[in-house]
């Protein structure tokens, strides 16, 4: 499983990850930093990324499309959380879904709660 960072979150949330054994780009590492997110989006079905975000417009995107990829995890209620509990929060949830994310999904996390929804949305 690769995973896109999205440029809402930190860099240092990419060390915490590598240092955790996942495969992790930010959007900044593939100069698209300023790019829109339909630009990232179909960077990351290209390259089979899952993106990771704290931006609903990903989710939005893949209801308009009617897509089944790539596979989002929406952080949710996190803004006041620091990059480093951003990690661990993923970490300690990733090997649940990992699974889920290799078949489509949107996965909405917070620091209470994670539900999945199949993709493509609408369906």
């Amino acid at each position: 499983m690769r995973l896109l960072l999205d440029a809402n979150l930190s860099l240092r949330l990419a060390t915490s990850l590598s240092a955790a054994g996942y495969d992790v780009v930010h959007v900044g590492d593939l100069d698209l930093l300023a790019a829109p997110d339909s630009v990232i989006f179909d960077r990351a079905v290209a390259d089979g990324y899952v993106v990771v975000t704290a931006d609903t417009d990903f989710s939005m995107l893949l209801a308009l499309r009617r897509a089944s990829a790539p596979s989002v995890i929406l952080l949710r209620r996190v803004s006041e959380l620091s990059p480093d509990e951003h990690g661990r929060l993923l970490v300690a949830n990733l090997p649940a879904i990992v699974e889920d994310l290799g078949r489509g999904v949107v996965v909405s996390l917070s620091p209470t709660r994670l539900a999945i929804r199949r993709l493509p949305i609408g369906r």
